[in-house]
């Protein structure tokens, strides 16, 4: 019988496992884009582990291997923030961005009282926007990366749960 994928909150025993899987994801973005030194791909570990011990950080399980992980903050002057959400490429398609998504965002909401999700992907992520687009958000606006990717910013209100998410 095969396993289930399960989600949960990410631990500190988790982080190199995210850290591993986050780069390993996020070499189609930099590819998509001819950019190797996008924020995922050069953060260091050390900045992984404080965001597992800070923010809202869940990671999809397959057994004891993380095959997926997202993080969120409440930022201070607007809506929460959400962002790596990363499956591994051999699970991707199967609703587990989704799920992680939807952990990430009813944290932020009942743990943190955000009343808005805000995030961004590059412009040529067709995938990562058919995604975001399903499950809630609307385009509000773009903005450019620190590493120089044009951004599409979208957002939704906390509770506006997509039926096909």
């Amino acid at each position: 019988m095969g396993m289930s994928v399960t989600i949960s909150v990410a631990t500190e025993q988790d982080v190199e496992q995210i850290f591993r899987l986050q780069y390993l994801c996020f070499q189609r973005e930099a590819a998509l884009y001819g950019n190797y030194r996008i924020d995922p791909l050069v953060q260091p570990l050390d900045e992984v582990r404080r965001e597992v011990a800070t923010d809202c950080v869940f990671v999809a399980r397959l057994g004891d291997e993380v095959v997926g992980s997202v993080r969120g903050h409440l930022d201070e002057d607007g809506p929460a923030s959400i962002g790596k959400l990363c499956v591994h490429p051999r699970l991707q398609g199967h609703g587990i961005g989704a799920r992680l998504l939807r952990a990430a965002e009813s944290a932020l909401e009942r743990e943190r009282g955000a009343t808005r999700f805000r995030l961004h992907t590059g412009h040529r992520s067709e995938g990562n926007l058919r995604l975001y687009l399903r499950v809630g958000y609307e385009t509000v606006g773009t903005a450019e990366g620190a590493d120089g990717v044009p951004m599409i910013v979208l957002e939704k209100a906390a509770g506006a749960y997509a039926a096909t998410a």
